[in-house]
């Protein structure tokens, strides 16, 4: 999959994955935090000030986004994101079962709701 092209979706172990409705990554948040809310799914990102982004939080309160956001500053290479998602994995899972909208920082010590 090339970088400018969105998931085509897939099937996998009898579970179907609908193809993604972002079409674009250059997609503004204001436009994909809605689209993907809707789906119902749980939004995973990269955002250590998510607090003080007041146009995204509005944007996952008002359509009823679940969001997790990797926001410790050791989370600024992939390998130390994939840390802190996995230490936070169990929670985090736990997470995509409840109803939204909420918004979660996760580190690689805590998990705590902030919207």
């Amino acid at each position: 999959m090339r970088p400018s092209q969105s998931d085509p979706g897939s099937k996998i172990h009898k579970h179907i994955r609908p193809a993604c409705a972002v079409t674009t990554p250059r997609a503004k948040d204001t436009v994909w935090i809605p689209t993907v809310g809707k789906q119902g799914l749980l939004i995973l990102t990269r955002d250590g000030k998510i607090q003080q982004h007041r146009a995204e939080v509005a944007a996952v309160v008002d359509h009823g986004g679940r969001m997790v956001a990797l926001s410790s500053s050791d989370a600024t290479t992939v390998w130390a994101q994939l840390e802190v998602l996995m230490t936070q994995w169990r929670r985090t899972e736990e997470l995509a079962n409840l109803p939204g909208p909420f918004i979660y920082a996760a580190t690689r010590t805590s998990l705590v709701k902030v919207v």
